[in-house]
């Protein structure tokens, strides 16, 4: 383990204690393999699992290894489906057994920072599937909320927009104009400050940079 990633793994492992004393469950993977494996370990076969889109579960094969034999994936992702039938899709991964995500910030005293286009991805966290599985790399951790929301107008947000071909102002110039244009991607926001029920949430932290 280089002189970094040690560093990291510190401030991970602190990240991961202060997401415990918030009623979330959280694991410290090394890679993205470990973490991908540490996923899959927490999900039942023949589970229903809806998803939330996420660079950083597509990255460490998560998603591919969902949609093999024995996961009962809600896929909304193939490119011939047309919208209805994907919205169709992602309410029905409101009431699945799984939900697996990724996470824009991760604050340093253990709050979940996400901003949606949509809303399913927030929707499932706040309430609907029994258990929510969140997996961010470390390039997600930031000092506190704002710090979280800065980082979504700025980073995730232009780079998410780009991604998908949304003709919005930051996927052009990379920052924030706070647009009104339909393509928006930031829509809706949600801090998850603590968790009511215990061990309904579980966040991957990955000493890794993943995603956006």
């Amino acid at each position: 383990m280089t002189q970094e990633s040690a560093q990291w793994r510190t401030k991970l492992e602190a990240v991961a204690r202060a997401l415990k004393a918030n009623g979330i469950n959280a694991i410290v993977a090394e890679t993205g393999d470990e973490a991908r494996e540490q996923a899959l370990a927490l999900i039942p076969k023949g589970a229903s699992i809806g998803m939330g889109g996420s660079k950083t579960v597509a990255e460490i094969g998560l998603l591919d290894a969902l949609r093999s034999p024995g996961y009962g994936l809600i896929d909304q992702y193939d490119p011939k489906l047309p919208r209805e039938a994907v919205l169709k899709l992602r309410r029905a991964g409101l009431q699945a057994d799984y939900f697996i995500a990724g996470s824009n910030a991760v604050t340093q005293d253990g709050k979940l920072v996400n901003v949606d286009g949509l809303g399913n991805r927030v929707a499932a966290f706040a309430f609907g599937p029994d258990k929510v599985i969140i997996v961010a790399g470390r390039n997600k951790i930031v000092k506190d909320v704002a710090a979280g929301l800065d980082r979504i107008r700025n980073i995730a947000a232009p780079a998410n927009a780009k991604r998908i071909g949304s003709a919005t102002p930051c996927a052009a110039t990379g920052v924030c104009s706070d647009c009104s244009v339909p393509g928006r991607i930031c829509n809706l926001t949600l801090v998850v400050d603590k968790q009511r029920f215990p061990d309904r949430m579980t966040v991957i932290l990955v000493n890794q940079e993943l995603g956006y």
